[in-house]
């Protein structure tokens, strides 16, 4: 009987060869969530790699080292951010609880934000070039809704753009202050509606309309 050759079954493509850019994706997920946890200095390459499913020589071919891995989560975080601001409701009434409901659903943004301002300094920030473009694009924001009288037009636009900041994500940057004073967890369902609740009421409060 003759028997047709067996051929070798070809070796299966790895997931990083299949798929560079997921391959990317779970190492720049692994290591938000590592680098929020623990911060820059105290983040292992190791955990992140074993996290994302990959080895610590894709993800250095990838990223470099650990530096540019930090850099590139910032980076990828600000670009979402600024995605967000370019989105955000026109309305100041509804901006505030847009901007809390965003928060809610990355946490791990501030305590990146934490650990970097606990671990760094407040100069010489990764992508701070970019950063400030960011930033002033917020303000004129703000200067911009000051002149549709939408905003109190007396105040400083930077400074408003902080407090408005502050009162959106502070219960979530500092989860023990939110605690202390109202009883309750940031993740709490009942918290997160109240809180949303009343920043449209403290919204109202800054709505100065154009007379006519």
């Amino acid at each position: 009987m003759h028997h047709a050759a067996v051929r070798p079954k070809a070796k299966p493509a790895s997931p990083a060869t299949r798929n560079p850019q997921r391959t990317q994706e779970k190492i720049l997920a692994a290591a938000l969530r590592e680098f929020s946890a623990k911060g820059l200095a105290g983040a292992r390459v190791d955990v992140i790699a074993r996290r994302a499913g990959v080895n610590k020589r894709m993800l250095y071919h990838y990223f470099g080292n650990k530096d540019g891995l930090f850099s590139a989560v910032l980076r990828q975080k600000i670009a979402q951010r600024e995605a967000l601001l370019a989105s955000a409701p026109k309305d100041p009434a509804e901006t505030l609880a847009y901007w809390f409901d965003a928060a809610c659903r990355d946490v791990d943004w501030f305590r990146l934000l934490g650990w970097e301002a606990l671990q760094g300094s407040d100069r010489n920030l990764v992508h701070q070039r970019y950063r400030r473009t960011v930033a002033r694009r917020a303000v004129e924001s703000i200067r911009a809704r000051q002149g549709q009288g939408l905003l109190p037009a007396d105040l400083d636009p930077g400074h408003l753009l902080l407090s408005l900041m502050a009162l959106t994500a502070y219960p979530l940057a500092f989860p023990q202050s939110t605690r202390l004073v109202t009883g309750r967890s940031v993740s709490d369902p009942a918290f997160q509606r109240e809180r949303r609740e009343f920043l449209l009421r403290f919204a109202k409060l800054l709505h100065q309309p154009v007379p006519l």
